[in-house]
């Protein structure tokens, strides 16, 4: 006969067992989805596809006509595209950073909470894509192969004006900064050139000044000697001067004395006396 009493025991066991097992996988499942969907987003709000989804539900009436009012589909189209543009730029977002979020993860850098958030991002940015897919190829037959390129240029686009604002925004206060910078360094420049040109006067009056300045006696000048030398040459020239007495006679003593002159003149002829300097 068969113990049914003993047999329950471990078919009790079991079902314990199992239904621990199942309780605790769906209270850790829930706790998880909790816990993921406490996360703060990885990215903020989706604003572009707000006013997409807004314009694409308008219900507002013309209180004229009573009639809806219809958005012009290329209002809705460019609204997608705007939308379009901003998934390319969360795209590569995610793309500059898995690589360096990844590595962080393996090194214990960060915890596993960023991760997760990381991942949804992409889970959620993968069901954005194709929703603008489809709503592309609802507004326009074969759009939704060609929207992101188009989108990816006019994103390049509006990124080139940005830093093309940047740069012109600080081209004014790098113009000032630079012109003050050329002034300092223009007033250096002729300090530099005015101590230059006082040092190469200094040192040339210093030279000036040697080349005046006598260095040996033997050099001076004899200017005494020589004017000594000139006032004795020509006392010795007005020295030298002869005198002839006995020169030529008057008419007068010619006439009286014709006998004696001849002698007279003959005897004083030979006589001659020196006249000096008194």
């Amino acid at each position: 006969m068969v113990n049914w009493f003993s047999l329950s025991i471990p078919v009790a066991y079991l079902g314990v067992l199992v239904g621990s097992l199942v309780t605790f996988s769906y209270l850790y499942r829930r706790r998880k989805a909790a816990k993921a969907a406490s996360l703060a987003p990885w990215f903020p709000t989706h604003l572009q596809r707000d006013i997409y989804l807004s314009l694409l539900h308008h219900d507002q009436t013309n209180p004229e006509t009573g009639k809806p009012v219809q958005v012009p589909d290329s209002v809705i189209k460019t609204a997608l595209l705007r939308r379009a543009m901003e998934d390319i730029n969360r795209i590569l977002q995610l793309r500059n950073a898995k690589q360096a979020l990844a590595t962080l993860l393996q090194r214990g850098s960060v915890g596993d909470d960023l991760w997760q958030r990381f991942l949804r991002a992409e889970k959620d940015l993968e069901a954005e894509l194709e929703d603008v897919v489809r709503e592309a190829n609802a507004l326009a037959p074969n759009w939704g192969q060609h929207i992101f390129q188009s989108a990816n240029e006019m994103s390049a686009n509006a990124r080139l004006r940005t830093r093309v604002e940047e740069i012109q925004a600080k081209a004014e206060p790098e113009r000032e900064w630079w012109n003050k910078r050329r002034e300092v360094l223009r007033a250096e420049f002729m300090k530099e050139l005015d101590q230059e040109a006082a040092a190469s006067k200094k040192g040339a009056k210093g030279e000036k000044d040697e080349k005046e300045t006598p260095t040996d006696k033997s050099h001076t000048p004899a200017v005494p000697a020589q004017t000594e030398s000139v006032a004795g040459s020509t006392g010795s020239e007005e020295d030298g001067v002869w005198v002839e007495e006995g020169g030529p006679t008057s008419p007068q003593t010619q006439g009286t004395t014709p006998a004696s002159g001849g002698g007279g003149g003959g005897g004083g002829g030979g006589k001659k006396k020196r006249k000096g300097k008194k």
